[in-house]
């Protein structure tokens, strides 16, 4: 094991990369899975960012790159889960907390009919056609999923963030969400045809799972804008979409004049400019600009982490979090945020401690030369779910 060509990216093997340095923790079986699922038939290259953390069978925080086949098992169940960030007019010296948690009272609710002639239209640009999950369409879900209205910390890059319209005064919301429900009919489908085999590019099988993979896409984008939109209504506010980046997909890419294919699971891409990568609920959230030299994209797979990336299993969390907290005590974080969960095993699922430190997977990111920092931003407000059980 070593590094490659002088960038910080640990050689696993010929063909598996490891994007860590010597501070960054990751979990022993998360790289068996990746090492393993690099073995696939038609798998070139693989790569694994400093949030990698096991899957069910496949890694998260992972990226395939392959020729010849697709491998949908490896997208996963949500595909589009992405993050887009938002501008708004809510000033930071403004922002009631109190106020903004009653108003935010209903947004679990599907979305009602006075937003079916704006789904229309954009369904109608997205060349989309109903599906069943419309009432999903607006809402957040369950997960590591969540609508947050953070504050612009510390600007590195005055320039690019001027750019973007986002200014210190002013909060900016974050959302995290994804396909609700119809990725993971899109992966059913294909698992009970043909179970974790992969799809030979020429067939008709594989254009036809990627006309549905591109319509989750779609629909996920929409329910991300339909999220922001909806939240700002309910909180008297406006707002414009500044960047929308999906993390969970597969995309063609011409390599040395050859088609290839990227598998991203959990994983940012570093070829469509800048993207946010958020921490927990209770750390920061870094917007960051992919390095374009082309040999340390090739050593990443024109990739970036999604997130900290969880360092417990979600069965964990309760028995290890509640002699120490209560719910009440995880609605409050150490950064002075605040966090709308109802959920009593959600709250805990997705406690600050559950994650790896943002700080650490933002370091081997830098330290491998994959991006420059160009904001750093800090919650206020997360919301979760306001469904309790």
């Amino acid at each position: 094991m070593g590094n490659h060509n002088g960038f910080n990216i640990q050689t696993l093997s010929a063909s598996v990369n490891l994007v860590a340095n010597a501070d960054t923790w990751i979990e022993g079986k998360a790289i068996q899975q990746l090492q393993k699922t690099a073995e696939l038939e038609g798998v070139v290259k693989a790569a694994g960012m400093p949030d990698l953390h096991p899957g069910r069978g496949y890694p998260i925080g992972a990226v395939f790159l392959t020729k010849n086949k697709i491998y949908p098992a490896l997208i996963g169940n949500d595909i589009g889960c992405g993050m887009a960030l938002w501008a708004t007019d809510i000033k930071v010296r403004k922002a009631n907390l109190d106020k903004f948690e009653k108003r935010l009272a209903s947004i679990d609710e599907p979305v009602t009919s006075d937003w079916q002639d704006f789904i229309f239209e954009r369904y109608q640009e997205k060349a989309l056609s109903p599906n069943g999950f419309e009432r999903a369409l607006g809402t957040i879900g369950g997960g590591n999923h969540f609508a947050e209205l953070q504050q612009l910390e510390q600007v590195i890059d005055e320039a690019l963030v001027g750019e973007l319209g986002i200014g210190q005064n002013h909060l900016v919301l974050l959302v995290h969400s994804g396909s609700r429900g119809l990725g993971e009919r899109v992966l059913r489908a294909h698992v009970d045809r043909f179970g974790h085999a992969g799809l030979d590019v020429a067939s008709d099988e594989f254009n036809q799972y990627i006309q549905k993979h591109d319509k989750a896409i779609k629909f996920a984008e929409l329910n991300r804008e339909l999220i922001a939109m909806r939240m700002l209504e309910t909180l008297h506010a406006k707002g414009n979409q500044v960047l929308d980046v999906n993390h969970n997909l597969v995309t063609e890419k011409s390599i040395d004049n050859q088609s290839h294919w990227i598998h991203r699971k959990g994983a940012t891409p570093a070829d469509c400019g800048l993207v946010m990568i958020p921490g927990s609920r209770g750390d920061y959230s870094y917007l960051v600009k992919p390095n374009a030299d082309p040999e340390v994209n090739f050593e990443s797979i024109f990739s970036l982490a999604h997130g900290a990336g969880r360092k417990w299993m979600r069965t964990e969390c309760k028995d290890r979090l509640s002699k120490r907290y209560r719910k009440a005590d995880l609605e409050k974080t150490a950064l002075g945020s605040r966090v709308i969960c109802k959920n009593k095993a959600l709250i805990y699922e997705e406690a600050p401690e559950a994650y790896k430190s943002i700080s650490s997977v933002i370091d081997a990111m830098q330290d491998a030369g994959l991006i420059d920092l160009v904001a750093r931003f800090k919650p206020v407000l997360t919301y979760k779910t306001n469904g309790g059980c």
